[in-house]
């Protein structure tokens, strides 16, 4: 899956002049494949639309839409099957189009998509030859790339970073090596993936943090029938008895997830998505109130379970952006678990300590409480925002800033 020796100069080159963070550049077109156990070979074409306009005479705007590109889109299919191919040992594969068009907008301009499939792919062999060659007549210095998106074996996933094949000469053929590829490649990867989607799932990792605000302290019933705080708190006395029931709250959540998330990617339950990420909001809300005013005395795992269900159907939808479509089911879903699981310990071994050091201040009751408030305001900010689909705007500013913390940290999204 890596440039051949004699290529591999060339690629550097062009990965210096700024292809590496920003893989879409101009004087470039790219095709992009999603390999898949039982349903073969898909994938797309990507070319510019400047590309377009220079070379093959087309109208088109700097950012076009489907309709703008759909009376071009025969010629341009025929355009793609005279300039590419694939084969394998000797037999070649049968570019089939979708139909669906997708763009892939930059601030350099806008890529026209065209997707296929290869007819006839499934149990794809270790060796692909490729041959892409649109424009090379055209433009001497012009390239073709081709990357892995998807390769579950190869432990690649929702991957546009690293390309595995340049070309930059009219009928140049090249092999395409998928030989090194095994099942723990993929099980690592999705180890990793539910490590990230955990680090980087804000609701999840506030849900989280309402159930181990209360971890430091126990609650016992204040003798003032006046007041309408009818409980305190004490300091726990020792580390591990905490640390312990806190991990053993969350490994609730995860035994609930676990049962949803399985449940949702075998299709035995779907829920709609909105209604799922509506409980998610809500379940914030809940956990926090119950640091209030106990509604599950004693039994903080009730919450963490009876949530943690719906948690599973939303980790279920990341599987579906990540493109698994159920190869392999047992070991991604024990792999993604895994991550998650991981990802949570890490979350606690750092929020824990901190927690337990500060836990006999004698202003800790009142950090408790007004934390929880503050989970409340945004589980309802949340919950107004999903359950009537609107946008507003604050929740993408504050992923968008969590996301560049991570990647300042030198935590990347795993490809």
């Amino acid at each position: 899956m890596f440039l051949k020796p004699n290529r591999l100069l060339a690629f550097f080159f062009f990965a210096l002049i700024g292809f590496g963070a920003q893989a879409h550049t101009l004087d470039k077109s790219f095709i992009y494949l999603r390999m898949y156990e039982t349903d073969g070979i898909e994938g797309r074409f990507e070319m510019h639309v400047d590309d377009l306009i220079e070379y093959l005479g087309y109208d088109l705007p700097e950012y076009p839409e489907e309709a703008d590109v759909r009376p071009y889109q025969e010629a341009l299919q025929n355009y793609i099957l005279a300039n590419a191919s694939f084969s394998a040992n000797g037999k070649p594969y049968t570019i089939v189009f979708t139909g669906e068009i997708s763009f892939w907008r930059v601030q350099i301009g806008s890529f026209v998509n065209l997707h296929f499939k290869l007819a006839d792919s499934a149990g794809y062999p270790d060796k692909i030859d490729v041959s892409y060659s649109v424009f090379l007549d055209k433009d001497p210095s012009h390239v073709n790339m081709l990357g892995i998106e998807y390769n579950w074996r190869a432990g690649l996933i929702n991957n546009e970073s690293y390309l595995s094949l340049a070309f930059s000469e009219t009928g140049d053929v090249q092999t395409l090596d998928l030989a090194d590829s095994s099942v723990w490649n993929g099980f690592w990867m999705m180890i990793k993936q539910g490590v990230w989607h955990i680090w980087i799932g804000l609701d999840h990792i506030l849900f989280l943090l309402a159930l181990i605000l209360p971890s430091v302290v126990r609650r016992r019933r204040k003798e003032n029938p006046t007041g309408w705080l009818r409980w305190e708190w004490e300091p726990v006395k020792a580390f591990k008895p905490a640390f312990w029931y806190i991990l053993k709250v969350v490994t609730f959540f995860t035994i609930a997830h676990t049962i949803t998330l399985s449940v949702a990617a075998l299709e035995i339950v779907v829920l709609p998505p909105r209604f799922v990420e509506s409980v998610i909001a809500f379940s914030i809300g809940l956990a926090a109130l119950h640091n209030i005013t106990p509604i599950f005395k004693s039994r903080d795992w009730i919450i963490a379970f009876g949530f943690g269900l719906f948690h599973g159907f939303g980790f279920a939808s990341v599987l579906g952006d990540l493109g698994f479509r159920g190869e392999f089911l047992t070991l991604s879903l024990l792999g993604f678990n895994i991550g998650v699981e991981l990802g949570q310990i890490v979350i606690i071994a750092l929020i824990f300590p901190i927690l337990y050091f500060i836990r006999k201040s004698g202003k800790y009751s009142g950090f408790l409480v007004y934390t929880s408030i503050f989970l409340i305001v945004i589980s309802l900010y949340w919950l107004v925002e999903r359950a009537f689909d609107i946008n507003l705007t604050l929740d993408d500013k504050i992923i968008r800033a969590g996301g560049d913390l991570l990647r300042w940290l030198g935590i990347k999204e795993p490809v």
